[in-house]
């Protein structure tokens, strides 16, 4: 990461307050932030992790730890509202964002309403660690087709739009195959007229998240490479590759080619996909594929290497944001306990350079001495700072 930064200037980036309002455990709570490193220390179940989910929330409009917005919101009442104070090198943006489970989320930038909360996606980036990434390594891979599409929409926040249409184009050919599939008889003409239209729909959408996902991985390779070595010198190296439906052809990022590829993928599953009542073609069913040495990560890497392996990934995804112009904020939740001296201590050298960086722990020793700065006890519902 250091070599990184000093190889490109970026925007410095940091978030100079956080306010919240009914959100998790929090009736309200306001903390003053500033660049460098800023740890929040308390014992479990006291809300720390809620602090960095809300900064969190922000930059992706996604939680960490939760797949729907509903448990963001304190119980007992009808919404959550986020405040972030951003600080970009001099200029200053308030983002606020209303979460509202069941109904429309709004947001505002600078008390001004916008039309959709996805716009100001960009405003704010952050890279965020947590115990729940070991399910990069050793979870589905779902899992890991999240990561890819989440850093595609850090890195360029059009493919937010991206995602949702090929999302809304995915459930409407489910619910089509279904359909055919609950009958159990061959579809008629109509059925199969508007599965041709659906099948172009999925190709031209489906062409443009691939085309993201294969740019993305070849960039993000060398950096995850380099920072596996770096936090775990004495193991094997890391690599990762797409693995497409497509089969094994090399694919070029071209979009009306890839387009194409699909279209004749869905053709020949048709069949398949008629009686099995689900499309089986398309980068819902990609995998990005972590090997270290000449072994698959999953299943094989021990759990070090496995937690090693999850925080490359995420430094990966930090260096390649910021050779893009904009410093993310860099989120280490409950990290450094599961980590042995020699990994914590690596870990804290590289990502001491960072404008910002924010740390949830039990207790103050689980900070690293490279890591001093400014600290807040949270305890009870309270934020207080020491």
């Amino acid at each position: 990461m250091g070599g990184a930064r000093e190889a490109l200037r970026s925007c410095l980036v940091h978030v100079a307050h956080l306010s919240l309002q009914d959100f998790r455990s929090y009736p309200t709570a306001e903390v003053a932030l500033g660049p460098g490193v800023t740890a929040f220390v308390g014992p479990n179940g006291q809300g720390k992790t809620n602090l960095v989910e809300a900064i969190g929330y922000v930059a992706s409009h996604g939680s960490h730890r939760a797949a729907t917005d509903a448990p963001l919101v304190r119980q007992g009442a009808p919404r959550a509202i986020v405040r972030a104070g951003v600080v970009k090198d001099d200029r200053k943006a308030l983002i606020e964002l209303e979460i509202n489970p069941g109904k429309a989320n709004r947001a505002r930038l600078n008390r001004s309403p916008v039309p959709r909360p996805r716009e100001i996606l960009g405003m704010l980036r952050t890279v965020l660690f947590a115990p729940e990434d070991l399910a990069l390594v050793k979870g589905d891979p779902g899992e890991r087709r999240r990561f890819m599409d989440e850093l595609l929409t850090a890195r360029a926040p059009r493919f937010a739009a991206v995602r949702s249409d090929y999302d809304r184009v995915l459930k409407q050919r489910n619910a089509l195959l279904k359909s055919a599939a609950a009958h159990r008889r061959s579809p008629g003409p109509e059925v199969l007229a508007t599965l041709d239209v659906w099948d172009s729909h999925l190709a031209r959408t489906g062409a443009e998240l691939l085309a993201g996902r294969l740019e993305l991985v070849e960039a993000l390779r060398p950096l995850v490479a380099r920072a596996y070595a770096a936090l775990a010198p004495s193991s094997g190296a890391a690599d990762l590759y797409y693995k497409s439906s497509l089969g094994a052809e090399e694919l070029s990022t071209d979009r009306g080619r890839l387009a194409e590829l699909l279209l004749a993928g869905v053709a020949e599953a048709r069949k398949q996909e008629l009686e099995r009542g689900v499309s089986l073609v398309g980068p819902h069913r990609d995998e990005l594929v972590l090997r270290l040495g000449e072994l698959p990560a999953r299943g094989y890497a021990s759990h070090g290497e496995s937690w090693s392996f999850a925080l490359g990934l995420r430094l990966g995804a930090f260096d390649l944001l910021r050779a893009d112009g904009d410093d993310p904020v860099l989120i280490l939740d409950d990290v450094f306990a599961e980590l042995d001296a020699g990994r914590r201590s690596r870990l804290a050298e590289m990502v001491a350079p960072a404008e910002q960086v924010l740390i949830t722990a039990a207790v103050p020793a689980d900070v690293p001495a490279e890591l001093t700065g400014a600290s807040y006890t949270v305890s009870d519902g309270r934020v207080v700072r020491d």
